[in-house]
């Protein structure tokens, strides 16, 4: 009865240990290589809410420097992400109709352009209007934010001043997938240009994610990591080994009084 007792305090340790280290791995399969296709950072499209730094320079410092004050405190001074709280509040805000208020040039439409077009349009609206001579015009999100959810260790809301973020990189800053989630089964919700939300089930245990068009994550996406259910069988594990314990202690008495 010792010897079942001892069998059966093994079976339940190995079938934990089985639960808690289960698809741990990302990319299982991979061997040296070197992949041919490319995966391209999406063109980030202006949308509502985003925060952008707009710089303009010219031949003459004095004259551009109004259409620079909103930016003078918007310094970024780390490469790595940071928490919500402490998202840059300096910069032009796009607002609920979609504008910019920029010096002189007043109300300027910038949702739903590329960073590319909107610089192009304040160039030229400049020029037409001859407040600088061949102004430069450089654009930057300060809010480039995604979300990530589910079972990773730290999840939250992740802002970085980078605009090619991949989806690895997202789950470092949440402190990885925790050993409960689902690697092969992790979703990614991403809203379009005219507010459609697009839903996509990712595997990151399939070496093709490098090459996919969502390896690069676009501003404002949201990334939930599923549950394997391990955690659950953990817990309930938790509570039925002291159940398996009394009800083993109690037999090896009862059989002991009955030899007895």
């Amino acid at each position: 009865m010792n010897k079942l007792l001892v069998y059966g305090i093994f079976i339940i340790l190995f079938a934990s240990s089985c639960a808690s280290t289960k698809n741990v791995n990302y990319f299982p399969d991979i061997r040296d290589v070197t992949l041919k296709e490319k995966s391209f950072a999406p063109e980030p499209i202006v949308q509502v809410n985003d925060l952008l730094s707009i710089i303009v320079s010219s031949s003459s410092p004095e004259a551009s420097a109004i259409f620079n004050a909103p930016n003078e405190s918007a310094s970024v001074t780390s490469s790595a992400a940071v928490g919500a709280a402490n998202t840059l509040t300096i910069g032009y805000l796009v607002n609920q109709n979609g504008d910019i208020l920029f010096p002189v040039l007043g109300q300027i439409h910038a949702a739903g352009l590329s960073k590319f077009q909107l610089a192009s349009l304040l160039t030229q609206k400049i020029i037409d209007r001859k407040l600088l001579i061949d102004p430069i015009i450089t654009i930057r999100y300060l809010n480039f934010r995604v979300s990530v959810m589910g079972e990773v260790t730290r999840p939250g809301v992740f802002t970085t001043p980078t605009e090619k973020l991949s989806i690895l990189e997202a789950l470092s800053f949440a402190g990885d997938i925790t050993v409960y989630g689902k690697k092969n089964d992790v979703l990614l919700i991403r809203e379009g240009d005219k507010g459609e939300k697009l839903v996509k089930h990712l595997d990151l245990t399939k070496n093709d994610i490098l090459s996919s068009p969502f390896y690069y994550l676009k501003s404002n996406d949201v990334v939930i990591v599923e549950s394997s259910g391990g955690r659950l069988a953990k817990e309930k594990s938790s509570q039925v080994i002291p159940i398996v314990f009394s009800i083993m202690s109690f037999l090896i008495v009862a059989i002991s009084q009955v030899k007895f």
